[in-house]
């Protein structure tokens, strides 16, 4: 299974509900959908696997302010390593 990615319109703005892995080949998929301006959160709890570059696109994009809901701990410890590395 790769990269799912559903949308889900709430009354603060848009949700990304991500769904099983995240790979160098879905990145452009997933940056075009984290670019609508009106997404707030995204939803990880269903989310297998994840390379370094998604890890990266999402630590970026949670540090510009969308909330990372469910976030696997092993994502949340490497996005905090990333973030103090730096």
């Amino acid at each position: 299974m790769t990269c799912r990615i559903d949308r889900f319109p709430t009354s603060q703005g848009l949700v990304l509900h991500i769904s099983g892995r995240i790979t160098r080949e879905d990145l452009d998929i997933l940056r075009t959908a984290l670019e609508d301006g009106s997404v707030v959160a995204v939803e990880l709890a269903e989310l297998e696997l994840i390379d370094r570059d998604g890890m990266k696109l999402l630590a970026i994009n949670e540090a510009n302010g969308i909330e990372l809901r469910h976030c696997p701990p092993y994502i949340r410890e490497w996005i905090t390593r990333e973030r103090d590395s730096s």
